[in-house]
């Protein structure tokens, strides 16, 4: 596994030296000895932290005397990546050059970053460490919930109402009237229930019958209960189950799945939240739940011109806190008393036991990402007007479209109003993450892309390792996106030794990207047919197609039929057998066949 993930980034290494006419010898020979004595976490942790600290240097335009700890210098500069550094910057200096090399710039980050976020599992000890901080988090909140003044949390409500008081009038409205659409979501529930089980509800809250009534929202819309339902009081509830998935070997990630009744329910509010950002003009410039793309073009203009900066925040979801979305609906009563009825209360964080959430909601919950937007761009305002040093129009707001927006977490301001900003932020509780915060230099990132002066840097990084049998279908199917990745980035000869890897296991043929098959996207040929469908007359190659199998779920009688209301659209459903599967595969694994190569 290592050697393996050495000759890689030396493949990408010599590529892009190779771009830059610089020799890379010297830190082809650094990486291995570092390796050697320090294992995966040279290139999993230490080398993203060289990224972080290069980004800084961008910001500020020259080299802190306190940065890229752990890497020997020469003048102003580490030796390591010397050669694209000195494209970059000084070396005696360390200042930012005049016109530092866009190539050099993206080089360093696609090297450095390679590894950052290949998902391996963390030790033991990182992960209790990750606990930890996530029960510590709780106290934080609470803690700022006392410390929010009655000023504070007036202003927080007046803009509030200016923003989103149209949108949360009409699915007030719509709670009264018992118009909500629920649905469930794809993902794993506290209680284990999968695939249709899922529509046959065993247990509902008694908390939420004023909202939600199970004669209504879980019975066909037939508006009888179901005498076999069990009413669970609120010390009865389930807590949300706290776990850990892959992030990086430094952290994992810490989420909470959901009981699938609130989860449910959740899903009826996220629809029309949803609805309600994409129908309302300034709110759809604003504040986003499902499209990255805007953010990613205001990011582009900040890097190119400085009047824009983005933010980032660490632990963004866990530090919403609950009195936040309260203060947020405080003229909706019927819409809050909505939210509040499926929010869960508890958590159960494993050996350390069951604890009290002041937070709204931990990732999980289908309302976390919309809330915690909702809440931010709020807070964001309140910065702003901080600077201005007056009240905030709905006029003042609308003359920011284009120059403001939240994507959950991932925040552009004007750059004159950031350190206000910043400092709003953090007076409600937020932790503004310095190293991934940009408003000074031409270095912009936000939702997975980075710029510099206008220019794309983002670069392409592990996920899974490599494969070396057919049954490696995750690792097959991360490698070959990885390889498309390098390819359409430039970086052609990488692609190539990927290419080597894959073929191994796999045919590895020319394909469009609407391809069944697993392919290489291929800019100097187009994909050849091996043969005609006999009946279709359409071309096909031979290649692997990846199979999932199912779960068996059976589902009859009401909750079938309930599926059936809850179904969107008018047409039919996709699979005609989705009343005896469902739920995420069980199993995934590849056939080689001839399908169609676009």
């Amino acid at each position: 596994m290592v050697k393996s993930m050495i000759m890689f980034q030396k493949e990408v290494l010599t590529e892009v030296g190779t771009w830059c006419h610089v020799s890379t010898i010297r830190d082809q020979k650094t990486i291995m000895d570092r390796v050697e004595c320090e294992g995966l976490s040279f290139m999993t942790i230490t080398l993203p932290a060289f990224a972080k600290d290069f980004e800084r240097s961008l910001d500020s335009r020259q080299v802190g005397h306190d940065q890229f700890a752990g890497f020997s210098r020469a003048g102003g500069l580490p030796r390591f990546l010397g050669g694209f550094l000195d494209l970059v910057f000084d070396r005696r200096t360390g200042v930012l050059l005049d016109d530092p090399s866009i190539d050099a710039i993206f080089a360093i980050r696609q090297v450095t970053m390679l590894f950052g976020k290949v998902k391996l599992k963390c030790s033991n000890a990182r992960e209790a460490k990750a606990l930890d901080m996530y029960i510590k988090c709780e106290s934080d909140v609470a803690e700022f919930d006392l410390l929010l003044s009655e000023d504070l949390k007036v202003r927080f409500k007046r803009i509030a109402m200016m923003l989103f008081g149209d949108m949360f009038n009409e699915i007030n409205r719509k709670v009264d009237a018992l118009e909500l659409m629920p649905k469930h979501g794809s993902g794993g529930t506290a209680d284990r229930v999968r695939g249709n089980a899922k529509y046959d509800f065993a247990e509902w809250p008694s908390r939420l019958e004023e909202y939600f009534p199970h004669g209504w929202y879980s019975a066909s819309r037939w508006g009888l209960a179901d005498p076999g339902v069990t009413y669970l009081e609120p010390g009865e509830e389930r807590p949300v189950k706290v776990v850990l998935v892959p992030k990086t070997l430094k952290t994992p990630r810490v989420i909470a799945m959901e009981p699938v009744v609130m989860q449910y329910a959740q899903q009826a509010l996220l629809r029309e939240i949803s609805e309600g950002f994409r129908r309302d003009n300034l709110l759809r410039s604003l504040v986003s739940s499902d499209d990255q793309e805007p953010n990613r073009v205001m990011a582009r203009v900040g890097s190119r011109d400085g009047s824009l900066a983005t933010l980032d925040l660490s632990e963004a979801s866990d530090r919403v806190s609950n009195q936040h979305v309260m203060l947020l609906l405080s003229g909706f009563p019927s819409l809050l008393g909505a939210v509040q009825s499926c929010r869960s209360t508890k958590a159960d964080v494993g050996d350390r036991g069951i604890i009290t959430l002041s937070k709204f909601a931990s990732m999980g919950s289908a309302l976390c990402f919309p809330f915690e937007a909702m809440v931010f761009m709020t807070v964001v305002l309140m910065g702003i007007e901080d600077e201005l040093n007056h009240q905030l129009t709905r006029k003042d707001i609308m003359s920011l479209q284009g120059k403001v927006r939240t994507y959950g977490d991932d925040i552009v301001v004007p750059a004159g109003y950031a350190s206000s900003v910043v400092s709003r932020l953090e007076s409600f509780g937020f932790k503004v993450n310095a190293s991934k915060s940009f408003w000074t230099g031409k270095f912009r990132e936000s939702c997975g892309k980075d710029y510099y002066n206008g220019e794309d840097i983002s670069v392409t990084r592990v996920r899974k390792l490599f494969p070396t049998q057919r049954k490696h279908v995750e690792e097959l199917v991360a490698t070959v996106e990885l390889r498309n990745q390098m390819y359409t980035s430039g970086l052609w000869r990488t692609a190539a030794y990927l290419d080597a890897i894959i073929e191994k296991v796999i045919p590895f043929p020319v394909v469009e990207d609407t391809s069944p098959v697993l392919g290489r996207v291929s800019y100097l040929s187009l994909p050849e047919s091996d043969r005609f469908h006999p009946d279709l007359q359409v071309p096909l190659v031979k290649g692997a197609v990846i199979k999932s199998i199912v779960p068996k779920s059976n589902l009859d009688g009401a909750p079938a039929l309930l599926k059936y209301f809850l179904k969107d659209g008018d047409e039919p459903f996709f699979d005609k057998k989705h009343l005896e599967r469902a739920g995420r595969p069980v199993s995934v694994d590849i056939k080689i066949r001839w399908a169609k190569p676009f």
